[in-house]
């Protein structure tokens, strides 16, 4: 890039000049300012709300950054194609072909410019979520290295394609025509939108992923690799359209595209539960005492731990019922989830669990953390919530009556051992009407002898514990069916 007296070389000086002269720098700056836009103005939007939000965790904030590849890829390649027809507007085609330069030295500086432009970009993006990240004291690791990279390169990928589109058909309505015909593709085939319509490696063709499920889950490395080899392929089919002259040059330049889908397809998983995996490291134990939590929520352990942490109250109380259970142990969900179902299996006796998402006990206060762990006698809830975009049958499969009931119930049951009925963290809009049930229930376990509460509240737990019958009733004194 430098010659030997230290000034920039023939390259370098290339670079610059296409800097200055060709889209890259707008299209860029109009990428990052864009995305950010996006996701500041829009924070009620999935990407900013719970765990998942992108400004949580890294591995968050580089899946949603993925996710909004949805808006980032059709103008990549709308930016390409009108930076492609660059010497068809100027008419200078036939004048540069008579130069002796070779074509792809012309092409490679112009090239360069406008992936390097929204390379940085996309990092940009990526490193304003990573510094907000840092101030939520987010688990650091390199795991979100390769989605960051497939994204940049799929931009790359999507510039130079649009390039060698234009340069091959030059006409004003390609940019516009390929931005839209972009766009509604990756819609239609994106997972959020049209689920189990196409097979999924059709839809791990687009470079967009789907909204993040969990801050347990990472992008599968077979999903990493396979759009890297189809990307790869891509972008060296669209510089090579750029840079050809001639109708055999043109199918030449294919070849990189097939031998991509060649190789790149067959390593996409088939099924979209292979997508992504449990990530093991953000999984891992991590223990105070009888409390333990996943290395991904390190930081609430010192709230939930310690002698006078809620964890150990809760052990405590729970000690006076049979069978009690001896540690808090945070869980995590299976992957793939499979098939919904609208209730859960039995649950162990051996620990109490913690949902720092669906109790919504990050930053919750101490008796909030101590009620939501003394819930239900200290087990989890029975009724299984409904997925993000559930299907016809699990709407009409799930009994949202059992839901707040059950609620009601185990509401109750931490209120036994506080001696306080207030609302549990995270009820949500179940609240008003699980407290409207709570209070009769909670007025009559209270007039009852001690023995013969502490008996209502055991068989409360061992009900919780298989999910069987309604809670509420076996609070009551009712049979369990």
């Amino acid at each position: 890039m430098r010659s030997r007296s230290g000034r920039p070389g023939p390259s370098g000086r290339i670079l610059r000049i296409e800097l200055r002269r060709s889209t890259g720098l707008w299209t860029g700056l109009l990428l990052l300012l864009g995305s950010v836009a996006l996701l500041q103005s829009f924070g009620g939007g999935p990407w900013g709300q719970g765990a998942e939000a992108w400004t949580g965790q890294w591995m968050s904030a580089a899946w949603w950054e993925r996710y909004l590849m949805v808006f980032l890829w059709p103008p990549a390649l709308a930016a390409g194609a009108v930076q492609g027809l660059r010497d068809h507007r100027s008419r200078m085609t036939e004048l540069l072909a008579t130069t002796p330069r070779p074509p792809w030295q012309r092409a490679a500086g112009t090239a360069a410019a406008l992936g390097l432009t929204l390379t940085v970009a996309y990092l940009l993006i990526f490193l304003y979520g990573g510094v907000q990240v840092i101030g939520n004291d987010g688990y650091a690791h390199l795991r979100w290295l390769p989605i960051v990279l497939v994204g940049a390169l799929a931009l790359v990928a999507g510039a130079w394609l649009g390039m060698g589109i234009a340069r091959t058909v030059p006409s004003a309505f390609v940019p516009p025509t390929l931005a839209i015909a972009t766009l509604m593709s990756v819609v239609l085939v994106h997972d959020a939108v049209t689920k189990d319509l196409f097979p999924n490696r059709i839809v791990l063709l687009s470079p967009s992923l789907a909204e993040v499920h969990s801050t347990f889950l990472t992008v599968a490395w077979r999903v990493d690799a396979g759009q890297a080899v189809w990307l790869l392929g891509l972008a060296g089919t669209g510089f090579l359209l750029l840079v050809a002259g001639r109708a055999r040059a043109r199918l030449l330049a294919l070849v990189p595209l097939v031998v991509g889908a060649a190789v790149g397809v067959p390593l996409l998983p088939a099924s979209h539960d292979l997508n992504y995996v449990i990530d093991e490291a953000a999984t891992a134990p991590v223990c105070e005492g009888r409390v333990c939590v996943t290395r991904v929520h390190e930081k609430e352990l010192a709230a939930l731990a310690g002698p006078e942490g809620p964890g150990e109250e809760a052990l405590r109380l729970l000690a006076g019922l049979p069978d009690p259970p001896s540690a808090v142990r945070e869980t995590v969900p299976a992957w793939p989830l499979g098939a919904w179902r609208p209730q859960a299996p039995p649950q162990p006796a051996g620990f109490v669990p913690v949902d720092f998402e669906a109790q919504a006990l990050s930053g919750a206060a101490r008796d909030e953390t101590l009620r939501a762990l003394l819930a239900g006698a200290g087990t989890g809830p029975c009724v299984v919530p409904l997925r993000t975009y559930p299907t016809d049958e699990e709407e009409q499969r799930y009994d949202e009556t059992k839901a707040v009931r059950e609620l009601a119930a185990r509401t109750v049951a931490a209120a036994w051992f506080t001696g306080d009925l207030k609302p549990l963290p995270g009820a949500g809009g179940q609240r008003s009407a699980a407290d409207a049930l709570a209070r009769p229930a909670w007025t009559a376990l209270r007039a009852l002898p001690a023995d013969e509460q502490r008996e209502r509240v055991a068989a409360l737990r061992k009900a919780s514990l298989a999910c069987e019958g309604d809670l509420l009733t076996v609070l009551r004194g009712g049979a369990r069916g």
